[in-house]
């Protein structure tokens, strides 16, 4: 079936007429070619924009755009469908308040599956008609026709809900590593490598293919024949052609390298793409592919790379603590797969859509006029029109390709880490792309080292757990290696960062030839460890008042070695909360240290100035106190003539004025908290939400986290409030976000679709 399209109409067959083309109708009409191309319905058991029932003020727009029966006598008698579509434009972002609302449509027409669709992203949805969810019961894929009236086949295809899913796409993808590893003898990592790669080239094409919808193992023979009539005789055979387009498609996100290629044979392609073909990996929901390449990843890297894997209960909790904020910038210098940062950006992802909704419904309860239900069609329908218009330009504010959208600007300006693993490195990029993006800011690095976008006096929020009981070797310095050289890139950051960047590059530049310790006060106390060090680069990268939360091992807070780290860490930042938790968390993963979470505050501006002035008050008092017994010392070891001491004498004389002097500084660490004293909440839980075989277990951190928020908002420990965002329609009907700084400054965008299209 195609789609017909001619002086700006489209053909639409079920209703058998022309109508003006626009951007939903095109997706609607695509959606009906594979509602008969790909799953075998006729155009005689389906119907455009029917009316169904409700009895609402508000929801006179109750036209659903495609209605799908169990077959044509159904629909000539009335009965209720299976199936209801919504279609959304394919520039326009679909939200949850969209779900419900197409959720209500097939509900009111008492059908079994609802679908949402802008053909980029599909979602459905079982219906339980019984009642109006809070949340949606969201599953893998509508029957195809040839089941339509087989109760039993739909009843298991209702069953297959996200968490079954996400199970059998886990499963699924550990099938697709083994054959690698048994047919081409690869190691697990290498294996993965592989796996990354196809999956990559999967998304590519159903991305770019919506009619065809799925890369199955048909469509690559089928493309594989096509390709080979015209192959040029040096050219790749094609399922390397395909992983070619795919680096060429992903090549400014360094996921590969340019000579990269695939390592195994095309019949193990051909099988693993035969597995993964029962999922579109373009429309399936980023909570379902996200939490299921997570989960394979813990299952591939368990042991040997398992200390880059924070259990998903810490990092909810974490992030939960610090509560980050729309526009604050947010980092994680170890990011390993880059757990921190996905829960980071869908925390505030969740929080934009959340208040996008609510503006959506404060707008829908302005449009509808009190007399809509007694107005004639034509005018109900210039009114849904207009409301579906509204809802498309701020669906639009958090569509990733939309340069000026909300989303847009918290994936690609706000997501900032590094890791100094190349292999980790990419799995985080890939990792955060299969949870919805965010992964722009992502860059194979050493973390105690500045690169694009992360250096000092930067970051409102730090998210870490940075490698345990290494250190840096004394003799270990900064080389060429460690220069950032690519041209092109520094122009570009250049342009975006200003002197910003030039001043960061000089960090590594003008240290060439230097120890690593020279950059680092804590190195030459801890003796190089890095989780010492990873706290003062922290601490480093946090704005004055930026929070941070590091995993760390409990000997950091009571070994008598680090009594100085400590005191430094104390001259720099406030401990807002301590949480010690059970050894057995990190134990799944390969850790053996019992682990505490502690959270920091850097000082502001005011309180670096309290503490100075408690720290030169402690000072003098400690001194003026120990003066006389001091100087009497100094006066003894000095003494010449007959009172000169011996060389025994004055050993001692020194070593006493040595414990004289390392007892004031004690005393004046000791008066300085005294004097600049605040209240440190700490806690201490049994279970934390894993066992030691990585099995889910009762938890007690989300009890903590909303004790500890409650104690932090009475107590104003930091203030998170940044650009507050409202919306408001002319008197032309033109949308416009208007957005307050917290400087009081307001600015204002007027709403598109699309870039240069209004």
């Amino acid at each position: 079936m195609e789609i017909q399209i001619k002086d700006n109409k489209i053909y639409a067959p079920l209703k058998e007429k022309w109508l003006v083309l626009k951007p939903e109708e095109e997706v609607r009409q695509t959606y009906i070619c594979r509602l008969v191309d790909y799953y075998g319905y006729s155009l005689s058991q389906m119907a455009q924009e029917m009316q169904v029932n409700n009895s609402q003020r508000g929801q006179g727009m109750a036209r659903a755009d495609i209605v799908i029966w169990r077959n044509e006598q159904d629909k000539l008698d009335s009965k209720t469908p299976l199936i209801v579509v919504e279609c959304k434009a394919e520039n326009v972002t679909i939200r949850q308040a969209d779900y419900f609302q197409g959720y209500n449509y097939a509900g009111w027409a008492g059908a079994d599956f609802f679908v949402t669709t802008n053909l980029k992203e599909t979602r459905i949805f079982k219906v339980d008609k019984s009642k109006m969810p809070k949340e949606l019961d969201e599953i893998a894929d509508i029957p195809k026709a040839d089941i339509a009236n087989d109760r039993k086949k739909i009843q298991e295809i209702l069953k297959q809900t996200r968490e079954f899913t996400r199970e059998e796409f886990t499963r699924l993808l550990m099938t697709c590593h083994n054959i690698i590893r048994n047919n081409d003898k690869l190691s697990p990592e290498a294996a993965f490598d592989e796996i990354s790669k196809i999956l990559f080239i999967k998304i590519r094409y159903e991305r770019q293919n919506s009619k065809t919808q799925i890369f199955s193992l048909d469509t690559f023979k089928k493309d594989r024949d096509t390709y080979n009539k015209y192959r040029p005789k040096d050219g790749p055979v094609f399922y390397q052609f395909l992983f070619q387009q795919t680096k060429d498609e992903f090549k400014n996100d360094n996921l590969f390298e340019a000579t990269e290629t695939i390592r195994i044979r095309e019949d193990s392609f051909e099988k693993i793409v035969k597995e993964l073909e029962v999922y579109n990996l373009s429309i399936t929901s980023d909570d379902v592919k996200g939490i299921a390449f997570e989960k394979f990843l813990g299952k591939t890297f368990r042991g040997e790379l398992g200390q880059f894997f924070t259990p998903r209960t810490i990092v909810n909790f974490m992030t939960e603590v610090l509560d980050p904020v729309e526009g604050e910038l947010i980092c994680d210098p170890c990011c390993g797969s880059g757990g921190f940062l996905i829960k980071a950006f869908e925390y505030v992802r969740e929080k934009i859509e959340n208040e996008l909704s609510e503006h959506k419904r404060k707008l829908k309860n302005q449009l509808y006029p009190d007399d809509y239900e007694s107005l004639s069609e034509d005018q109900k329908e210039e009114i849904d029109e207009k409301i579906t218009e509204t809802f498309a330009k701020m669906n639009y504010e958090i569509d990733l390709s939309n340069p000026n959208g909300r989303l847009r600007n918290l994936s690609y300006n706000c997501i900032f880490g590094t890791d100094a693993n190349p292999r980790m490195a990419r799995t985080a990029k890939m990792n955060m792309i299969m949870h919805g993006d965010g992964h722009g800011g992502v860059h194979h690095h050493d973390g105690l080292l500045n690169v694009n976008g992360i250096w000092e006096n930067r970051f409102d929020v730090i998210l870490t757990n940075p490698p345990f009981g290494q250190r840096v070797s004394k003799d270990m310095k900064i080389n060429e290696a460690d220069r950032f050289t690519d041209q092109d890139k520094i122009k570009a950051y250049r342009e975006h960062y200003g002197k910003d960047y030039d001043n960061a590059l000089r960090q590594v530049n003008d240290n060439i030839g230097k120890p690593f310790w020279s950059l680092y006060e804590t190195g030459k106390m801890s003796g190089g460890l890095t989780e010492v060090m990873f706290i003062e680069r922290c601490i480093n990268l946090l704005k004055p008042g930026g929070r941070m939360g590091i995993v760390l091992p409990e000997g950091v807070l009571n070994t008598g070695k680090l009594q100085k780290v400590r005191e430094y860490i104390e001259g720099k930042a406030k401990i807002l909360l301590i949480v010690s938790i059970p050894q057995d968390v990190f134990i799944a993963s390969g850790a053996t240290v019992k682990p505490s979470l502690i959270f920091f505050k850097k000082f502001t501006d005011e309180e670096r100035q309290q503490f100075d002035n408690a720290a030169y008050k402690s000072g003098i008092e400690v001194r003026a106190h120990h003066k006389t017994e001091k100087e009497e010392l100094v006066k003894k070891i000095e003494a010449k003539g007959k009172k000169s001491p011996t060389a025994e004498e004055k050993k001692q004389l020194k070593a006493q004025l040595k414990r004289l002097e390392d007892r004031m500084a004690n005393e004046i660490v000791a008066r300085t908290k005294e004097l600049f004293d605040y209240e440190i909440p700490i806690a201490e839980v049994k279970y934390a939400g894993i066992s030691t075989t990585g099995a889910s277990i009762s938890d007690e951190l989300p009890e903590v986290c909303k004790e500890f928020t409650a104690y932090r908002q009475a107590h104003k420990l930091w203030d998170n409030t940044t650009n507050k965002v409202s919306y408001r329609k002319d008197d032309r009907g033109n949308l416009y976000r208007e957005v307050v700084l917290p400087n009081g400054e307001v600015q204002e965008m007027e709403l598109e679709y699309q870039k240069g299209d209004s």
